[in-house]
């Protein structure tokens, strides 16, 4: 791609200065970055007017699109009013009301939100809970945890103690707590003539034989719902999370349900437990809740989680904090998204929306370079049959080229589309991901 004056002195000024992450940053000299002027609806421009169907949602945090007029319009006002303020000894409308409409959504089980500012640290205040919800309860020696093999729940030194992707965790691992991995029940990974139900019955059999081993040691078992992102859109039945919620009841484990990707209507629901007809004891969500606005996360908790903690003495209190705690900008800014979804029946529509975009797909997931072409709710996967190491690299360029901003994981290229995405835009995505996959 030719690059503007413009945009090149931007990349130059970005490399010596930002510090990008996730990123080998000696890429970038012959990777350029790709420089953002604005954004409107599912699209990225850069200074020379080039587009980009955002096709993974920056991240997987945009739902309704860039510069959204609606949630525009509500910092705005937010903005003449409280920017923000202590969320020690003082509170305010938003954090309120923002907090009532999440407990109404889940029925009120999960009815005490604890806010933070990003997914890491929302899984970090659940482990942290879980672990002071034991000790206040006599069963200090509670203090372990559990998660899914090829999990990914964060990168701070606890979410990282329950991550299960070396390449994230080896070089730390002398900082990390030990945790207890099960498997996964990826049905890619099932035994030939293995549904993914039976599959996933398997690993809750796993699960079980540790959990029957370990309970007395154990606070929480961590899972992200039906879908593990980070490692490659692996998805699974819901009758994992049925026979898990069942197994952490019967051995007194917290059940942690790490919603940060999948939650706020990614999965076709708005919660993703809620296809398993369950609750967590524990409720992460982060990414969608700002509509990709705002820094936001929140951990939602159980009355029996809350009781624990309420108390004349201080220690016994979840003594936990950070600066922007409850932000009312950002709060404003989920309380907007909520007001989309209810509005415009969002969750309905990307029924639609993904019925569309699964029959427009139908010869990408006949390809023969194509494996194990998948969808849950809003997101679709698929492998690239090819032994490259430098595919990813290779396909992201390509997509580039091609009007679309894709980041495979490893072989694994996924959709991720905002909710806005159009009928036509689609159809663009699907045509061009297969003139890349035929080129490639």
């Amino acid at each position: 791609m030719a690059i503007s004056t413009r945009n090149d002195s931007l990349l130059t000024r970005s490399a010596a200065a930002v510090w990008h992450p996730c990123t080998q940053m000696k890429q970038h000299e012959t990777l350029p970055l790709v420089p953002i002027a604005r954004g409107d609806g599912v699209w990225l421009y850069d200074f020379d007017g080039r587009r980009y169907l955002d096709a993974i949602s920056s991240w997987w945090v945009n739902l309704f699109g860039h510069a959204n007029p609606d949630i525009n319009a509500a910092l705005i006002a937010q903005l003449g009013k409280l920017e923000h303020v202590i969320l020690a000894g003082f509170t305010h409308e938003p954090v309120v009301e923002l907090s009532e409409q999440l407990s109404a959504l889940t029925g009120g089980k999960l009815g005490h939100c604890f806010y933070g500012s990003d997914g890491a640290s929302a899984v970090e205040i659940a482990l942290k809970m879980s672990f002071h919800y034991w000790r206040n309860g006599g069963k200090p020696q509670k203090c372990g945890f559990v998660s899914l093999a090829n999990s990914y729940h964060g990168e701070t030194l606890g979410a990282l103690s329950v991550t299960d992707v070396a390449l994230f965790k080896d070089i730390y691992a002398p900082l990390l707590r030990h945790s207890a991995q099960v498997p996964s029940p990826d049905w890619r990974l099932a035994n030939h003539g293995e549904t993914p139900r039976e599959y996933a019955e398997r690993c809750a059999e796993e699960l079980e034989r540790h959990l029957e081993q370990h309970h007395a040691e154990t606070a929480a078992l961590i899972v992200e719902p039906l879908v593990q992102g980070a490692t490659g859109m692996a998805m699974y039945d819901a009758e994992y999370l049925r026979r898990a919620r069942a197994l952490c009841d019967r051995f007194d484990v917290h059940l942690i349900a790490d919603e940060i990707m999948i939650g706020c209507g990614r999965s076709g629901t708005f919660f993703a437990h809620e296809q398993a007809g369950i609750a967590p004891d524990f409720l992460c969500l982060s990414k969608g809740i700002t509509g990709g606005y705002l820094p936001l996360s929140v951990v939602m908790a159980t009355d029996k989680v809350y009781a624990a903690f309420y108390d004349d003495s201080v220690a016994r209190g979840f003594l936990h904090s950070h600066s922007y705690t409850g932000n009312a900008l950002a709060c404003r800014a989920a309380l907007a998204t909520l007001e989309i979804f209810r509005r415009d029946k969002v969750i309905e529509g990307n029924q639609e929306k993904a019925a569309y975009l699964n029959r427009a797909a139908r010869e990408l997931a006949r390809h023969p370079r194509v494996k194990n072409f998948r969808h849950t709710g809003m997101i679709w996967a698929f492998e690239i049959d090819a032994d490259d190491s430098t595919l990813a690299r290779r396909f992201y360029q390509a997509a580039l080229e091609h009007e679309l901003l894709l980041r495979p994981i490893g072989n694994t290229v996924y959709f991720m589309p905002p909710y806005v995405i159009s009928e036509s835009e689609m159809d663009m995505l699907v045509t061009r991901t297969l003139e890349i996959i035929n080129a490639l």
